[in-house]
């Protein structure tokens, strides 16, 4: 495996010498230095057309600028995972990117394999590692006790190639919440994080989160809500005095999804805040996925188009913009593997993000 983690010489290593990035580009998150664009590798077939694509998309990324990469073990039966570590031992064995410069990001909770139920009853259920059993499998698709996400975890960062996976999400956890009460639900996450502490201090990973749909952006009381405050709460708990390592949350916001920025649903002391305020008020990173609905935005309104100016290429480069530009905001992760959106993704990085002002502003008509 390729030893090291991202650090913050490292990734500013990295900035420094990505030179033509525009002011804005990178980011200070958590002691690193995240780029404001991540590449994303959800979407494709399941076969080795798609693996060449993936690994050659992620490559050309890192090379133009950006270094954050998102992954999750079930994406495409883990060859999502796979691609990337053929990336990484490209990029890193090639010498001229060093492993302390990348932030890799990746999920567990949903089952990597065809068989779902019957590949988890062989897995795990059988085994009965720290009492897991077939009571712990939601829905036929979703786990998240302490043991399996210790077992996905190693079998990321076999896919990977990596000893240490930067960022370690919980992936939907707001999946379980149709099957099971509150009560339950607070005691399956709180036990996730305690083991997710430990696995930090084995060094396994750097840091963990939760990667969500709708949880953070749907109001208290409507089904799937996750409080943000109280996921930091059990958080806290489990590192037991000691600082916690729950820093991450993901969530989509694009153009036609901007709750996470304008919908209170967070209770943060005593007030209702949208996602990405609350979370910076409780040290949070915000990352966003779907940024340009993958790929489903239709055409942009005219006189919002003219407000975000002339210098791009399409509508999906202006709504890769606009998600890029929320204040707080860590990364917009965008999937790619075509080169042609590969150059129009990572031609965005010379371009700065707009202020907060015309963010905020951008939906305002006169």
């Amino acid at each position: 495996m390729i030893a090291g983690r991202a650090t913050t010489e490292g990734t500013q290593r990295y900035r420094a010498r990505t030179s033509e990035a525009a002011a804005g580009h990178f980011r200070d998150v958590d002691r690193l230095a995240w780029s404001s664009i991540g590449i994303g590798t959800y979407l494709g077939n399941s076969d080795a057309a798609t693996d060449r694509l993936v690994t050659a998309a992620t490559v050309a990324v890192v090379g133009g600028g950006i270094n954050v990469i998102d992954t999750a073990v079930n994406y495409r039966y883990e060859r999502g995972e796979k691609s990337v570590g053929a990336a990484l031992a490209e990029l890193i064995g090639k010498g001229g990117i060093k492993r302390d410069e990348i932030v890799v990001c990746t999920k567990g909770g949903f089952l990597p394999h065809p068989d779902r139920g019957r590949w988890f009853q062989r897995e795990y259920a059988a085994k009965g590692t720290d009492g897991i059993g077939m009571k712990d499998l939601v829905a036929d698709s979703h786990c998240m006790h302490p043991a399996y996400l210790a077992g996905e975890i190693e079998r990321s960062r076999a896919n990977l190639g990596l000893q240490t996976i930067d960022v370690y999400y919980v992936h939907n956890p707001e999946s379980q919440l149709r099957h099971v009460d509150q009560a339950t639900f607070d005691a399956r996450i709180a036990a996730a994080f305690v083991r997710l502490e430990r696995a930090v201090a084995e060094g396994t990973i750097g840091a963990y989160g939760l990667a969500t749909w709708g949880a953070f952006r749907v109001p208290e009381g409507q089904p799937g809500h996750i409080s943000l405050a109280r996921m930091k709460d059990l958080a806290r708990r489990a590192a037991k005095g000691g600082a916690d390592h729950f820093r991450f949350i993901q969530l989509p916001l694009n153009l036609g999804m901007r709750e996470a920025v304008e919908l209170p649903t967070q209770k943060v002391g005593g007030r209702l805040v949208p996602a990405i305020p609350a979370a910076a008020v409780l040290g949070l990173h915000p990352v966003a996925s779907g940024s340009i609905a993958q790929g489903g935005l239709k055409a942009l309104p005219v006189w919002i188009a003219d407000r975000m100016g002339k210098d791009f290429a399409s509508d999906h480069q202006r709504a890769l913009q606009y998600t890029r530009s929320a204040p707080g905001l860590a990364a917009a992760l965008i999937g790619m593997k075509q080169p042609a959106h590969v150059q129009e993704n990572v031609a965005l990085a010379k371009v700065p993000p707009l202020g907060p002002q015309a963010f905020a502003g951008l939906f305002r008509r006169a």
